[in-house]
């Protein structure tokens, strides 16, 4: 069971609201646990919208202006995954985050889960402080995104400008190989992100360029040494990937 409450929220809750009233669509089959997602979300002060199939789901996400999917992977018909392929491939859509809902935490339903396109996953059973706090966390993501349209991103003293395609650390010149400065600019474009191999490899060598799990690891392996102090920033997703520390 999911631990839900349908408790009044008490003061705690409220450092989780924004101030803009983020749209939720949740597509959950499940109608207990969609109405008490509904409730607690709303609560702390986002506007959600039930779906209850994967075709309603699309169905409503193409009539509303929706800035976040809560998406269950297993649903009737159309499941989760497939309901995130096509959102990611809609143009319309491409700006939409999708957190997928998995009963299991498999990690091959994970990993397919975020290769499609999910930004973040989160495993059942779950406490609404989880829930909230992740969503939280994959909002002020985009927003943090659209502050680096300079091309520069600073994390203490490491810096990474990706219009002159060099980073430095204390104003010294890092001396990083293509594969690695590419690796190294997604990380930190998308602090907290988990990345699995194949996304962090199609960034840098595009589709259908064959490498093995191996190739990945050293590579990474090699950047955290170039990076010294703030090797440590890349941190390890077991059985999924790698991700850049949020802080």
């Amino acid at each position: 069971m999911i631990n839900f409450s349908n408790k009044k929220l008490t003061k705690p809750w409220y450092p989780y609201c924004m101030s803009k009233k983020e749209n939720i669509l949740i597509i959950e089959d499940d109608e207990d646990i969609s109405e008490l997602i509904d409730y607690n979300l709303k609560k702390v002060g986002y506007a959600c919208t039930l779906a209850f199939s994967g075709e309603e789901g699309l169905e409503k996400l193409n009539d509303r202006n929706t800035d976040l999917v809560l998406l269950d992977i297993m649903l009737p018909t159309i499941n989760g995954f497939e309901v995130c392929r096509r959102i990611r491939i809609n143009e319309n859509h491409k700006d939409v985050l999708i957190i997928m809902l998995t009963a299991k935490g498999e990690d091959a339903d994970v990993i397919k889960g975020l290769e499609l396109g999910a930004d973040d996953y989160i495993t059942k059973p779950f406490s609404p402080s989880v829930l909230i706090a992740r969503i939280k966390s994959v909002l002020k993501r985009r927003v943090d995104l659209g502050k680096n349209e300079d091309g520069i991103i600073k994390i203490g003293k490491l810096v990474i400008n990706s219009l002159k395609y060099e980073a430095s650390i204390d104003g010294q010149i890092l001396d990083l190989s293509p594969g690695e400065f590419q690796a190294l600019c997604l990380f930190a474009k998308k602090p907290g992100w988990a990345l699995t191999r194949y996304q962090i490899i199609n960034s840098i060598k595009g589709e259908d360029h064959f490498v093995t799990d191996r190739t990945v690891d050293v590579m990474i392996v090699g950047l955290r040494k170039k990076l010294g102090e703030y090797g440590s920033y890349i941190e390890t997703v077991r059985g999924v990937g790698y991700k850049f520390k949020e802080n």
